[in-house]
């Protein structure tokens, strides 16, 4: 795996690799730490002595070609699942389910698989509040990230912290794409993120300032709410990690049920997908952390993408498998090198 330790997340360049943990309470020691929590996994906390706006040199990347990538499901398995998670909502087990695929392709060439350039490219063609990546070779972390989601945030607020998480749940290439299905499926999200927050905010804190925006995002739109709560003093990053993940957008509700069904259901595991990503600084008590969508990860010389959906009672299995190609087809063309600016 080229390239030096490096990582570029929240609008600051890392380098100068001093420690990497596993443990979610070095989070809680000191230092800012570059962070990525799999759906199921090893956590992966790196701290760095630099963070600054000078830009480290992107290395080389050409990425697989459109058509190398092979997805772990394909359309009439994917709708086989759909159904059944429709048949576990008849059933009253779950109200909701994210179900998911990975795409994996060999790359190329081992000595132009270097992440940092690859965000190079998702900055350019797939610009996002959220996106970054981190570049452990030493440990064989490749990540690269363009994720348009919030999971958690930390924020002072005179003495206390505010902890703040803006799910998403709706997508459609224009905001006339949004249905009454969209709608449904981001409120019952909404409400199972209001309880993680519950879990570790002081009582009767927990509040939605916005529900069910439209944001525009590159070659589609999403639905998305935000909701937040004010931290209870001495609670711990295990603590809060432990009552909201994996993130409730990507799960479902139940979540417990949920991650059952999932379980049952996906043939590949998610791997960094669905986990989160981003920084936390132990010193000044801030953080933010995306859901690990839209995300890339590269490992023993293939690299793998993941894309999925929200289903529910109103879900149309061939509907929500053009979605899943929707959120994956632009971001593949952007890693493959196909895409440039001013073409479709």
């Amino acid at each position: 795996m080229p390239g030096e330790s490096s990582a570029r997340i929240g609008g600051l360049w890392a380098s100068g690799l001093q420690e990497v943990s596993s443990d979610v309470s070095a989070l809680d020691s000191h230092g800012r730490w570059a962070v990525a929590l799999p759906y199921a996994g090893t956590p992966v906390l790196a701290r760095f002595a630099s963070w600054g706006t000078e830009a480290v040199e992107a290395g080389a990347w050409a990425g697989p070609h459109p058509d190398a990538w092979v997805s772990s499901l394909d359309e009439s398995g994917y709708g086989s699942r759909v159904q059944q998670i429709r048949d576990e909502i008849a059933a009253g087990s779950v109200y909701q389910a994210n179900l998911c695929r990975v795409l994996s392709a060999l790359m190329p060439d081992p000595a132009t698989s270097d992440v940092s350039g690859l965000w190079s490219l998702l900055a350019a063609g797939n610009p996002s509040p959220f996106g970054g990546y981190l570049l452990l070779p030493d440990h064989d972390v490749a990540v690269a990230s363009a994720s348009p989601e919030l999971f958690l945030s930390m924020r002072a607020d005179g003495s206390r912290r505010i902890l703040r998480s803006g799910p998403i749940k709706g997508t459609g290439r224009t905001p006339s794409d949004l249905t009454d299905k969209d709608v449904a499926e981001n409120i019952m999200i909404v409400d199972l993120v209001r309880n993680d927050l519950s879990r570790v905010s002081e009582p009767g804190s927990v509040t939605v300032p916005t529900l069910l925006d439209v944001e525009q995002h590159p070659g589609l739109v999403h639905l998305v709410s935000c909701v937040e709560g004010h931290l209870i003093g001495g609670t711990t990053w295990p603590q809060v990690v432990d009552a909201t993940f994996p993130p409730g957008s990507v799960t479902g509700a139940p979540k417990i049920a949920a991650l059952d069904l999932i379980g049952r259901l996906e043939t590949a595991p998610r791997e960094f997908y669905c986990g989160a990503f981003g920084w936390v600084d132990a010193d000044t008590g801030e953080a933010e952390l995306a859901v690990a969508i839209r995300t890339f990860w590269l490992r023993d010389g293939v690299l793998r993408f993941g894309t999925g959906a929200g289903i529910t009672w109103g879900s149309d299995p061939t509907a929500e498998w053009r979605e899943t190609e929707l959120k994956a087809a632009h971001l593949i063309q952007v890693a493959s090198g196909a895409w440039q600016a001013g073409r479709p």
